[in-house]
């Protein structure tokens, strides 16, 4: 069945589902029944030839230049020409398709003033695989994504480039072989289909959907990490970060406990020291913390999913325009900021919980870089060389684009939200992250071997999953094919799913 649009109720997990694997989409009735009415109004003032921001005046600086009758229809062609402006290469095909749910969520309040037949082009090109051919960078991330927005709204007029079935053609091919006619821009068609921050924001929610699933890994590697330094158990009990107050915290507490759930550190078997370092015991605190970015980061990026961002807003029930900035991406692009720097955060406590397990002075009795074979054998030692380098790199990412605002379009446009920066450094972060949590990951499974004692159930299933991609390292040999098979092992999930499936979710892990 397919996925209605209704304009509300569409959530990171929902645009997921269509983005990435393929769902199907449709408009809801009484969406196209608003479309259809806003159209009516707008054209009602178009005939009454009242002054109406981006239908019958320019854009911009030359949003006081009033056109007349011949021009507004021509308008729209010129602005998606002038917009279409992009640079580098094409955004991944998923963040496209994204920004085009996202759209037409925003079309289906019935408040942007276009043809119903725009919007059902944008659900036909998903429903077919059409992808518009959309450059990464040229998004400033106010006045929306109007830069990649355009090269969308090309194909409405059978222009610009696409990706059909495994190729890349020129639009009109795409739609030709899709079965898809090209419905032509008139008034308003244009500015209505690039008008809101739609891709920044189709990205972050797909950053935000894998951010998650990442820091539920990282908790699976900090619990291997914490059982392979025979941790103190007693900083992960609910009840002390309950009465603090921070869900993160709770949550985070609540999933490492069930990860350690019947290790023998669990029942006063094993020796422990009465406290550990931060980077072990301050661990639920932390990615607790990251957790509430996240979180509020996804609340913010599900409100502009189903809002409307764009400019001008038509009221039909009032029979009123009005011209704002509900294209302005700062809501989304400062949260966003605060999640990349969040898993970057986690990122650090990663690489201090590998130097434990490396470091002689600090493994409580492993072997020097996880190696039997110390001084002819360096082990691990270079593992944590690789994790640093992509570390300092996520540090410098994590500077926030959204106080980074350069005016433009002649001081008309003179704050913006550089939300696209923040979109595009957030994928180089994430990126990164599943590398520096990968080798956790490896170095854990490499200490919990040298480890006899019973483990959590969550800890050994993860382990398990690890060998199946790499193997114990007996002797040196080189790391870098370990190192990537890691990073796609924790890029696919496999081992959260596998973990899930033994000891239930990690999200809601209960009381």
């Amino acid at each position: 069945m397919a996925i209605k649009m209704s304009g509300a109720g569409l959530t990171v997990e929902t645009v997921k589902r269509i983005a990435r694997d393929g769902e199907k989409l449709e408009l809801a009735n009484d969406a196209v029944d608003r479309i259809k009415v806003c159209r009516g109004m707008l054209e009602e003032k178009i005939e009454a030839h009242e002054i109406m921001y981006g239908v019958n005046t320019g854009i911009g600086e030359f949003s006081e230049m009033v056109l007349d009758d011949e021009q507004v229809k021509q308008f729209q062609r010129y602005l998606i020409y002038n917009h279409a402006a992009g640079i580098g290469e094409p955004v991944p095909i998923e963040q496209v398709r994204a920004a085009m749910i996202g759209r037409i969520n925003v079309h289906a309040h019935g408040n942007s003033g276009c043809r119903p037949i725009i919007t059902q082009t944008l659900v036909d090109m998903l429903n077919r695989g059409v992808t518009p051919v959309v450059c990464q960078k040229g998004s400033v991330g106010a006045s929306g994504d109007l830069a990649p927005m355009s090269q969308i709204a090309l194909l409405m007029m059978g222009e610009g480039e696409a990706f059909f079935e495994g190729e890349r053609m020129p639009g009109k091919a795409a739609l030709d072989k899709a079965g898809i006619p090209v419905p032509d821009l008139e008034a308003r068609d244009g500015l209505a289909t690039i008008n809101g921050s739609n891709l920044l924001t189709a990205m972050s929610a797909l950053h935000v959907y894998d951010m998650n699933r990442w820091l539920k890994q990282a908790e699976i590697a900090c619990a291997m990490s914490l059982e392979a330094l025979l941790a103190n158990l007693k900083p992960y009990d609910t009840r002390l970060h309950q009465i603090r107050g921070f869900p993160g915290a709770v949550r985070s507490a609540r999933s490492l406990m069930r990860l350690m759930d019947g290790s023998d550190l669990s029942t006063g078997k094993m020796k422990c020291k009465v406290q550990d370092a931060y980077s072990m015991r301050s661990s639920p605190q932390v990615i607790g913390t990251a957790h509430d970015a996240v979180a509020w980061a996804k609340q913010n990026v599900e409100i502009e999913l189903n809002g409307v961002g764009d400019n001008p807003i038509f009221l039909p029930e009032d029979k009123l325009t009005l011209t704002g900035a509900n294209f302005q991406g700062s809501p989304v692009s400062l949260p966003m900021d605060m999640a990349g720097a969040a898993t970057t955060m986690i990122c650090v406590l990663s690489e201090r919980r590998l130097n434990r397990l490396t470091n002689p002075a600090l493994s409580v009795g492993l072997p020097a870089f996880l190696t039997k074979g110390a001084g002819m054998f360096s082990g691990l030692m270079l593992s944590q060389y690789t994790a640093d380098m992509m570390i300092v790199e996520n540090r410098m990412l994590s500077a926030p684009a959204s106080v980074q605002s350069i005016p433009a379009a002649a001081d008309q446009e003179d704050f913006v939200s550089m939300g696209m920066n923040t979109a595009l450094k957030n994928g180089q972060i994430l990126d990164n992250a599943y590398g520096i949590v990968g080798i956790e990951f490896m170095a854990a499974a490499q200490a919990l071997d040298f480890r006899e004692f019973k483990h959590g159930r969550g800890v050994e299933v993860a382990r398990e999953v690890i060998r199946k991609h790499v193997k114990h390292l007996d002797e040196d040999r080189p790391l870098y094919p370990d190192h990537n098979a890691m990073k796609a092992l924790v890029e696919s999930c496999e081992i959260l799913e596998t973990v899930e499936a033994e000891v239930g979710s990690l999200e809601d892990p209960g009381q």
